[in-house]
């Protein structure tokens, strides 16, 4: 039977299975799993043909979810030209999730969250390379064979800080790049006094796409061997997670005073922080550390909160597999897991686009602030 309209996700980053669209406007579609996991969550198609249709797009697996309590609340993502990002009408019933949406165009995006497309990462790195202050390093390269790409802001030395920052271990989370994007290009603004400051008393190294592989497969969270990469910095191996085994090398060589991890959370309506409490060695300077950039980032970020965020680990219990654990424990250093959610932030909310790409990119500015806070005290 002909079908009226097209569902297709054969793209870098895309992620559906088709069940049925032989009705017009009406699709039953699937999210395939993961790589080598039992992982599910994330979702990016096009839907082809369907100018002033009205759809009904069921994705029925959505309760099958890694984490199905994450749809509650929670609205789909559309582009017509994949840099213009809007929220469309979405229900979750427990067991489907339901977008209903009236394209004005031929073709419409949908996804979990606005796409950080490798061509833009790549884009990235090269307008970053405009600056005589930033350098390029060829870390290694993934399974896949794909790029292991370390930016570089200023020259080591003279007593500077070591400022570490990464994106997307969970490929899906795609607000962690978007937000690196913003504090890049803060970072770079030869005007910015914030910046300048930064620079001149720190040296920063930048990974904003920590998987690749998982990113252009259309993974929620792990890379093309099926290894969650932040549960792999304890012993990484290079068959299997060997984004972290380079990224861990070059910290050996480099050493660490701050490390921000930048993430994504499905369930949580807002933005929060994760510190390291619960390794063998957490000290007070730490936490102390810790408040008093939170504190900043509150300041310099209404976008930002303190009140919700993840229960606090007793002391000892850390599971030290983690990027921020490890290296907390490894550098007595500031090490921080940022989340972001891929819903709205409830104390913030936009009707229009929920938590937004440009919203990542003002709260990864927003972190130099807190960043400046607390520079003097890093070591």
């Amino acid at each position: 039977m002909f079908a009226p309209m097209k569902v297709s996700s054969h793209f870098d980053g895309g992620n559906i299975e088709i069940v049925d669209i032989t009705r017009p406007g009406d699709a039953h579609l699937q999210i395939r799993r993961d790589s080598h996991s039992e992982f599910l969550q994330w979702f990016n198609f096009r839907v082809s043909e369907v100018r002033d249709l009205a759809l009904t797009l069921h994705i029925d697996n959505a309760g099958e979810t890694s984490y199905p309590p994450g749809w509650k609340g929670y609205r789909a993502v559309a582009t017509y030209d994949r840099q213009h990002f809007f929220r469309v009408p979405t229900d979750y019933d427990g067991k489907r999730l339901t977008i209903r949406h009236t394209p004005t165009r031929d073709s419409v995006y949908y996804s979990y969250f606005a796409p950080y497309s490798h061509e833009r990462h790549q884009d990235l790195i090269a307008r970053c390379l405009a600056s005589a202050d930033v350098h390029h390093a060829l870390l290694g390269h993934t399974l896949d064979g794909r790029d292991m790409d370390l930016l570089t802001i200023g020259t080591p030395g003279d007593g500077r800080r070591v400022c570490w920052v990464i994106a997307r271990q969970h490929p899906g989370e795609t607000m962690a790049e978007w937000l690196v994007e913003g504090l890049l290009a803060r970072l770079l603004d030869p005007e910015d006094p914030v910046a300048r400051e930064l620079r001149r008393q720190a040296v920063f190294h930048v990974v904003p796409n920590m998987n690749p592989d998982g990113s252009f497969r259309g993974n929620l969270r792990v890379n093309a061997a099926g290894a969650n990469l932040n549960r792999e910095w304890q012993s990484p191996t290079r068959e299997r997670s060997p984004e972290v085994l380079l990224v861990r090398q070059r910290m050996e060589q480099t050493g660490v005073d701050y490390c921000l991890d930048v993430h994504g959370d499905e369930a949580l309506p807002y933005n929060f922080i994760a510190g390291p409490d619960g390794i063998p060695s957490f000290t007070k300077r730490q936490e102390a550390l810790q408040a008093a950039y939170e504190q900043a980032l509150v300041r310099a970020s209404p976008d930002f909160q303190t009140k919700y965020g993840y229960d606090p680990t007793p002391p000892g219990q850390a599971n030290m597999t983690m990027c921020t654990t490890w290296c907390a424990e490894r550098f007595d250093c500031l090490a921080m897991t940022l989340e972001q959610p891929f819903k709205d932030t409830a104390d913030s909310p936009n009707e229009a686009v929920g938590w937004s790409p440009e919203r990542c990119r003002q709260l990864g500015r927003a972190n130099l602030d807190a960043l400046l806070a607390v520079i003097h005290d890093l070591r």
